[in-house]
């Protein structure tokens, strides 16, 4: 449907480009937009616009970060031998939502899907390598989505990770299959991460 206004048009597709955002809901929050006052529209586009170009990836762990290392890994009440790999920023904070958890995160920034065209030079793994091959690490957990491509993901970094003196497990599957860690409930997922097993157990199910 042609809108009346060529402004209008371009933020209600500006707004539908975003993941689970359709035209219809694109429509809603425009004209929701349209009706705030100009300050607190600017401060809306500010904050965007500030977070684009303020957030850094911490050069630890790849989490999100204001600074060069991230809150977490920079505490050091932390386990720095146990590093728990996730896929992004949302399964971090669903983990430490269930507070079960004190060691530390590395995040690839996505998952092995041959499908859409991502090999595992396009994540985050080398440097995963480089934190075990410093001797300080004593078990990785691979706290990936319970998905073809979270399994592809967690085998191919467990095969990678044989050659290290360092254990490997995986979170138990309190997660259900096809489930992602970010929509499981806390208590569920922090007695996966709790309940974790050697990886190799789970290649005979």
């Amino acid at each position: 449907m042609e809108l009346p206004s060529k402004y209008l048009q371009e933020a209600v597709e500006a707004i539908a480009s975003l993941p689970g955002i359709g035209r219809k809901s694109a429509l809603r929050l425009t004209l929701h937009l349209l009706r705030r006052d100009n300050l607190e529209v600017n401060q809306f586009a500010n904050a965007i616009t500030s977070m684009k170009e303020n957030v850094k990836f911490c050069e630890i762990c790849g989490n999100i970060s204001d600074g060069p290392k991230c809150n977490i890994c920079t505490q050091a009440k932390r386990d720095q031998s146990v590093i728990c790999v996730v896929e992004d920023l949302r399964d971090v904070l669903a983990i430490e939502s269930t507070q079960l958890f004190q060691g530390l995160y590395h995040v690839l920034g996505g998952i092995i899907s041959p499908m859409d065209g991502i090999g595992p030079s396009d994540l985050n793994i080398s440097s995963l390598f480089g934190r075990v091959e410093s001797g300080k690490v004593s078990e990785i957990i691979l706290a990936l989505n319970a998905t073809m491509e979270g399994d592809t993901t967690s085998f191919y970094l467990y095969k990678k990770l044989e050659s290290f003196e360092c254990k490997v497990t995986s979170i138990a599957r309190g997660v259900s299959i096809g489930d992602e860690l970010q929509y499981t409930d806390e208590i569920t997922l922090g007695r996966s991460i709790q309940h974790r097993t050697p990886f190799e157990q789970t290649l005979s199910r």
